[in-house]
């Protein structure tokens, strides 16, 4: 699209904004293109820092995935509103705050943003018709819309998304007014050449070295020929997309959750998932290392990769996990824990240390210094990882851990079982807090600020205030 159609496009999105806004809320938005309705409390605010306190602008909080709020003891918790937010459709991604507002994405294609305090409906971006689950050759969820966590840039006021969309279908990064809704820059972010319909998008954005990054894996089921990629587009979808793909015949799905993890220097580390090969090695179940550019620099697995190709044990279940003490850590379904040089990761066998934690962890990590919180589907583990190795600090009662989160003392991880948020205590593990929430989705995390804790359940959003 050249300079003046681009404009023209702009053009035309402004004036769409511009009358969806005097609409009431309640209306019927047409499903077959981006629609964006104002709800009664006005424009949403976004300090042009993403360090402003109560900012949490991206997964898990900062592109280390550190999930840590450091804040006062909490005494109490309750909530906030009288009741959660309806919201269109199931909610997979972590909730985004950015000044006075909460963003959130759900499968019906949809962006939110609602006022922190009271949570009234800032405005609402339907961006498109989702894709219905039966039209995919497998998968569990359905329909198939925003699945990953979108990122914020203060800088700019834009919130990037990935959306899942007919009719093609195809997957689209999106840029969006914090403000407003409206559509800033739209780009299909598909890796060239592959079927969009075996490619899902549901590791959390990152944003740095002036890209936005996107990985992608398989449907679940692991059905067609997919693989594992990340996708960089130029913030603004200025320019040529990046593109790496997982070098394997087949799959290497980049999965987690957590998406990535971004080192001080620009330097991105992904986990795959199990790759095709049960003889030469393809980079299935790894911790690849890439430059800005998704150049391909280093790379570690586990000597027992072909058994964790064979048997579906994904190494990427957990995106890796950056230490301040300068070491990565590693975890996958089969439980197995990796501590690396994120320096040099050493290829198969190069870990610094190892040793089982749980039974199988899935989702996303948040750390404390060096001590790390790792949800298992038999609950959630604190590690506190040293040069070469860690030691167990508590285990918290058997339930099945969604990604955790901390706010001064207290540890916050859903269980996805029975659907209840619970406040651990970080220093023993010890229940200190619960609020059921009706129904969660996989991998659920909730968010937090100084003063309160957001979490989806299904279709609704949850706060509670902190004091």
């Amino acid at each position: 699209m050249d300079r003046r159609a681009r404009a023209l496009v702009v053009l035309v999105v402004a004036v769409v904004v511009a009358l969806a806004g005097t609409l009431s809320y309640l209306l019927l938005f047409p499903a077959t293109s981006p629609s964006t309705s104002g709800g009664p409390s006005g424009t949403a605010y976004c300090p042009a820092s993403s360090e402003s306190v109560g900012n949490w602008t991206t997964y898990h909080g900062d592109n280390a995935r550190s999930g840590d709020v450091p804040t006062a003891s909490v005494t109490s918790a309750r909530a906030t509103w009288t009741g959660p937010v309806a919201l269109d459709g199931q909610v997979y991604a972590q909730p985004l705050v950015c000044g006075n507002a909460v963003f959130v994405a759900t499968e019906d294609d949809s962006v939110y943003a609602i006022n922190a305090t009271n949570g009234s409906i800032l405005w609402r971006t339907h961006l498109g018709t989702p894709v219905p689950g039966s039209t995919l050759p497998c998968g569990d969820i359905s329909p198939s819309g925003i699945t990953s966590t979108p990122v914020i840039d203060p800088a700019t006021g834009v919130l990037y998304v990935v959306a899942f969309e007919m009719p093609a279908p195809e997957h689209v990064l999106y840029g969006l007014s914090v403000a407003n809704g409206s559509i800033r820059s739209q780009v299909v972010i598909d890796p060239a050449g592959v079927s969009p319909t075996v490619e899902q998008q549901r590791g959390a954005l990152a944003l740095a070295n002036g890209y936005v990054y996107v990985p992608f894996g398989g449907l679940f089921g692991d059905c067609g020929q997919y693989h594992g990629y990340v996708e960089g587009a130029p913030v603004g979808a200025t320019g040529p997309v990046l593109s790496y793909q997982v070098p394997t015949q087949r799959e290497g799905a980049i999965w987690g959750t957590g998406g990535m993890a971004v080192a001080p220097n620009g330097t991105l580390y992904v986990a795959t998932g199990n790759g095709a090969s049960n003889s030469a090695f393809d980079f299935g179940d790894s911790v690849i290392e890439l430059s800005p550019t998704l150049t391909e620099v280093d790379y570690f697995a586990p000597t027992n990769w072909v058994a964790l190709n064979e048997n579906d044990q994904d190494l990427g279940s957990v995106a890796p996990t950056l230490l301040p003490n300068g070491v990565l850590f590693q975890i996958g379904k089969a439980g197995v824990g990796y501590v690396l040089d994120p320096s040099h990761l050493g290829g198969i066998g190069g870990q610094l240390g190892e040793q089982s934690v749980c039974a199988g962890a899935y989702g996303g990590t948040a750390h404390v210094g060096s001590s790390i919180l790792v949800p298992c589907t038999n609950g959630l583990f604190d590690l506190a990882v040293g040069a070469t190795n860690f030691t167990e600090t508590w285990q918290s009662a058997n339930f099945d851990a969604g990604s955790p989160i901390v706010t001064g003392n207290v540890v916050w991880v859903v269980n996805i079982s029975t659907a209840d948020l619970l406040g651990l205590s970080l220093a023993s593990g010890a229940l200190l807090f619960a609020f059921p929430l009706g129904s969660v989705d996989h991998f659920v995390s909730a968010t937090a600020t100084p003063d309160r804790v957001l979490v989806a359940g299904g279709s609704e959003l949850y706060s509670f205030s902190l004091s």
